[in-house]
């Protein structure tokens, strides 16, 4: 195919997008599910035009390589890189331009690998050989741009105990699941995999992501101070247990009771913006310790971390048994991996919860008839779900409130089996839109109301907690998983 021919196709191609009518009317005059079906349609045109300008941008970064100097092609056009070319001419954003020409050059590279070089005589080879399957995705349009960069920055480089065939096959499986996850997910997910797949390694990102940890501020023109705080995932998670605490009920989140009712309704009535609410409890923290005017904060005390961690694991203190690893915790709040060690260092100041799981990895029931879920309760949905359970919806349990699958006033129990973790959002639309959730087994699902889907096809609601997937992972399932609500 000629230049001159992807000139007419790409021609056509616009050609036939400006004939697509961009008046308002008729977009209101679609229906709810036309309006749906359009809204794929328009994701699968975009999906395909940053592949075409993906593929632009690969060819576009091979004729502007460092070593052309001032003969490649970015520097003629005047450009410092490709990059910058790219920004310009196509008005994107530096970070969409930098990521169209990474996957573009993963892409190109993929194709020409193997082949030689008509000038230099040398082989081409691809920098990332493990991500061929990805490139070949993105190429055929199956796989988003954005998709493609998840499934690379999440799944890093082969190391000493990870091998690139490994990587190869963990992409596959991401480029499988990719069709059904948002690009956030994939890359958590990707995250997630690394992890499982190089736990060896999981102490080396610990080190790193601790060394990167740092504030800053600055003077603004009007006589304000920006701060930016990058924290390590310890600090993280003691920084949103602690903004939880003192803007949860603000942010939606109901049925808090007992000695923290009267508090809870204080936050909510403030008439301060979450932002300054936050902003003005942590400016009392700093000042005076945690302890300083803990009305301003649900429940009192340090800032505590929970770790989601099997019993066997807890045990080896990173100590790997012949039979293999010997496994890792999870922060609850984020998700972030924690070695075992890590794990006993801090369950040296902290108390331990011990959740008893059933042969399937859930959570058994405590065993409580109340009309309201208990806090033991609450910490097993929350290691059991991980988040809001609608699948789409990434609430973390901290803003989620527990919802009786079966209504107390219609017979339902108050146990494990009839709860599921819903934020404030989806717990209303459960109870006022005529949706349905059932269990069978270990698994629950979620049904539309007829005016959504008249089929009324049930939607999965798989866990979110990967520490649930951890557990669920392991050859037996003795090994008992504990919470442990640690005070750093």
């Amino acid at each position: 195919m000629t230049t001159t021919d992807l000139t007419q196709q790409l021609n056509a191609v616009v050609a036939a997008a400006c004939a697509v009518s961009c008046e308002v009317a008729d977009f209101q005059a679609a229906d709810d599910t036309e309006l749906v079906a359009l809204s794929k349609l328009a994701a699968r045109e975009k999906q395909l035009a940053e592949a075409h300008l993906a593929l632009i941008a690969g060819e576009i970064a091979a004729r502007s390589g460092r070593e052309l100097g001032h003969s490649g092609l970015a520097q003629r056009e005047g450009f410092r890189n490709a990059s910058e070319l790219l920004k310009v001419t196509t008005g994107s954003s530096g970070r969409e331009a930098t990521t169209a020409v990474r996957v573009g050059t993963l892409v190109r590279e993929a194709a020409t690998s193997g082949s030689v070089d008509p000038a230099s005589g040398e082989l081409f080879e691809a920098a990332e050989p493990w991500l061929a399957c990805v490139a070949t995705a993105v190429a055929a349009g199956t796989l988003s741009v954005g998709a493609a960069d998840a499934i690379r920055t999440g799944l890093g480089t082969p190391t000493d105990n990870v091998s690139a065939d490994t990587l190869a096959s963990a992409a596959a499986d991401l480029c499988t699941v990719a069709v059904s996850l948002d690009v956030d997910r994939l890359l958590k997910r990707a995250r997630e995999l690394r992890d499982d797949l190089d736990e060896a390694g999981i102490a080396d990102r610990e080190r790193e992501l601790f060394e990167k940890r740092s504030l800053k501020h600055f003077r603004l023109a009007n006589g304000m101070g920006r701060a930016i705080w990058d924290m390590d995932p310890e600090t993280y998670a003691v920084f949103l247990e602690l903004n939880t605490r003192a803007t949860s009920p603000k942010r939606g989140v109901r049925f808090v009771g007992g000695d923290d009712a009267e508090t809870a309704e204080r936050i909510l009535n403030d008439p301060r913006t979450i932002g300054q609410l936050a902003s003005d409890t942590f400016l009392g923290l700093l000042q005076a310790g945690a302890d300083a005017d803990s009305s301003h904060l649900l429940g009192t005390g340090a800032a505590s971390i929970r770790v989601l961690v099997t019993e066997k694991t807890l045990e080896s203190g990173g100590v790997a048994a012949s039979a293999g690893p010997s496994g890792h915790g999870r922060i609850e709040s984020t998700g972030a991996p924690l070695t075992a060690a890590s794990i006993q260092r801090l369950s040296c100041d902290g108390a331990t919860t011990e959740i008893t799981v059933d042969s399937f990895g859930t959570p058994l029931d405590v065993g409580y008839e109340k009309r309201t879920f208990t806090p033991k309760q609450r910490i097993a949905l929350a290691a059991r779900d991980g988040a809001c359970m609608v699948s789409d919806c990434d609430k973390d349990p901290s803003m989620c409130e527990a919802h009786h699958i079966i209504p107390w006033a219609k017979g339902g129990r108050t146990d494990l089996a009839n709860g599921i973790l819903l934020c404030k959002f989806h717990h209303l639309l459960i109870h006022n839109n005529g949706w349905e959730i059932y269990r069978v087994g270990t698994d629950y699902w979620l049904v539309p109301p007829p005016d959504v889907d008249p089929q009324r096809t049930p939607r999965p609601m798989p866990s979110k907690s990967a520490a649930m997937r951890d557990l669920r992972r392991e050859v037996a399932l003795e090994p008992q998983p504990y919470l442990m609500e640690v005070s750093p």
